[in-house]
């Protein structure tokens, strides 16, 4: 901090006893010792104030950072969904067009619902012969 060699605090150290006086030496001694104790505590808080700061400070400026990357892999996303369900509408549109309209289509245009215009009707099985039960047999002894 300051550039105080041996021989200057020796020099500092023999004016304060003339000046002060032996008896009033060591109390002064002390008092100075508290008051550049607290000196540096104080000065080593404000450091460390500052340094908190500065760290708050690069988290705010990486959180920034991160939801803009998050923003934009959000709208990249949400347009290529777009584009991918556009791309999907207009090949089912060319399919269908060719064909006439979908029935899902051909139903809601005629009011009806459309999961009605969907369902295929049943399908008729064969009529099988009905399987007879065989005969049961009461167990030996149960008379």
């Amino acid at each position: 901090m300051f550039d105080i060699g041996f021989s200057e605090l020796v020099v500092i150290g023999l004016v304060a006893l003339i000046v002060i006086g032996p008896e009033r030496l060591p109390r002064v001694a002390r008092t100075v010792g508290h008051l550049l104790g607290r000196l540096q505590r104080y000065v080593s808080d404000v450091k460390a104030d500052i340094n908190r700061e500065i760290e708050i400070e690069e988290l705010r400026k990486m959180r920034d950072s991160m939801q803009k990357a998050a923003s934009e892999f959000e709208s990249a996303a949400s347009s290529e969904l777009a584009k991918a369900e556009t791309d999907l509408n207009s090949s089912v549109a060319e399919a269908t067009g060719s064909a006439g309209p979908s029935p899902a289509v051909a139903a809601a245009d005629q009011g009806a619902p459309p999961g009605e215009a969907d369902a295929a009707p049943p399908a008729q099985l064969p009529a099988e012969p009905p399987v007879e039960a065989p005969a049961v047999k009461p167990f030996p002894g149960s008379h």
